[in-house]
């Protein structure tokens, strides 16, 4: 976790009030401001990991603050939060140099997890729990292959904590000293990936007001971690292919190539040898990518981890009485009984609920409310038994999201076109989701389906 405290700028006390409350039970420092003026006084006087910024404000909006934040601050991470009547202002954003946006209304976890993507990592390499021999082994690999500059490919299920190991092989190599720069490629929309990876000119397109480096450039010296590469479009996939291949890149609407010196890290949950005979991953890149690959076993196969791990979490955890939290030993015993289906990310999120929950500095088993099962990817299987009874899907976390997908399906006759207009999600995104609902079990309404329940 970084040091420095995260800048919340939002005009709207009461959800000042709550998205302030969520990042502090996440183990963030707070800054707030009331709007885009306030915030750049602060930043006059203050060094923050990362800025949080509503859209509509006065008298200076979300989107002039960052106009501002990129001449004075080029590296630090914005996050834009944005309704969706005006989705496309998070798209120019993007363009501008925001480095996430996130549409309201939108869940604690799904902000937590946007900031632990783009927030540098200041924490210690001796901060990732390693004590089962499984975790070890891969320790052990990992340690090995930092110190070379072989391109490295991360595997396994959602949430076993990939984004950890590649930020672990960077702080073993060389380009420790350089940046660590990370890029979701199933988070940004298909028609800005390229983009972001890799740059553009002035005037290259629509909404191009000025030269904006791109990822593999902000990486110089150090190292890019592509999160969720099997999420790419197969046409861009050939796009990067050869920017690996010759390690140079050119902007969109440029004119001349950039010699890079990064080493790059992929990861993926599914199993890519399947996605290449589906037509969806290409081959070439496949190889370009695995020289060195490491699976990570899920926390069911590691379970020496699962206790020092929860001590980790609910350390970084805080109450508003600050008083200590430790478990009970009934706690500590449900907590290794369950089968993790969503890994350490799961972990992690029944931990901040019990902080919630318990009315004491103990957590105890009352406490402890475990989530539904996760999606089930096309990684491979894993078999892990718990006693846990499986729970409703109203419990889960998402469910509000799930159930707005479907609405929209149903409003647009089940065309995902008009769906996606109506979420105000690219199509490309709204693929993604889709592809999300179908692994969680959830069945999708056809056409004929839809317009029978609409």
């Amino acid at each position: 976790m970084s040091q420095r405290p995260v800048l919340l700028v939002e005009d709207d006390l009461v959800l000042r009030e709550a998205l302030t409350e969520t990042l502090r039970l996440a183990g963030h420092e707070v800054l707030t401001a009331e709007d885009g003026t306030a915030a750049l006084q602060i930043l006059e006087t203050s060094a923050v990991s990362a800025v949080v910024t509503d859209y509509q404000m006065q008298p200076m909006n979300g989107y002039d603050l960052l106009r501002n934040v990129r001449e004075h601050h080029l590296q630090l991470p914005v996050l834009l939060m944005t309704a969706h009547g005006t989705i496309e202002h998070a798209v120019q954003s993007m363009m501008e140099g925001a480095t996430d946006y996130l549409v309201k209304p939108f869940s604690a976890q799904l902000l937590i997890e946007k900031l632990h993507k783009v927030i540098p990592d200041t924490s210690s390499s001796a901060d990732l729990i390693a004590e089962d021999p499984a975790t070890l082994s891969v320790l052990d690999l990992a340690k090995k292959v930092a110190v070379s500059e072989t391109t490295v490919l991360l595997t396994g299920a959602s949430g076993t904590g990939k984004e950890v190991f590649a930020r672990y092989i960077h702080q073993q190599s060389d380009r420790s000293g350089g940046p660590f720069v990370a890029i979701n490629c199933a988070a940004i929309p298909e028609s800005m990936l390229e983009a972001m990876l890799f740059g553009h000119e002035k005037g290259a397109f629509t909404g191009a007001h000025q030269l904006r480096a791109g990822k593999f450039e902000q990486a110089q010296g150090g190292t890019l971690l592509l999160d969720e590469i099997s999420e790419m479009d197969i046409g861009l996939q050939a796009k990067l292919l050869r920017v690996l291949q010759e390690k140079e890149v050119e902007r969109i609407g440029g004119k001349s190539a950039i010699s890079l010196d990064v080493r790059v890290i992929a990861t993926t949950n599914r199993n890519l040898r399947k996605q290449i005979e589906a037509g969806k991953f290409r081959e070439d890149l496949y190889y370009r990518l695995s020289i060195f690959p490491i699976d990570l076993p899920p926390l069911c196969q590691r379970p020496r981890d699962i206790e020092p791990l929860a001590q980790h979490f609910i350390s970084g955890i805080r109450r508003d009485d600050e008083l200590p939290i430790r478990f009970s030993d009934g706690a500590i015993e449900q907590l290794q009984a369950h089968a993790w289906p969503g890994n350490v990310r799961e972990l992690h999120n029944t931990l901040q609920r019990a902080a919630i929950l318990c009315t004491s500095g103990v957590i105890k088993t009352r406490d402890l409310r475990f989530e539904s099962p996760p999606p089930v990817t096309d990684a491979p299987e894993t078999v892990c038994s718990s006693t846990e009874p499986r729970r409703h899907l109203h419990d889960n976390l998402q469910v509000v999201e799930h159930q707005l997908v479907i609405d929209a399906l149903a409003a647009g006759q089940g065309s995902r076109k008009r769906a996606a207009e109506i979420l105000g999600i690219s199509p490309r995104t709204l693929r993604y989701k889709l592809a999300r609902l179908r692994e969680a079990g959830i069945s999708i309404p056809g056409r004929k389906q839809a317009v029978a329940t609409a």
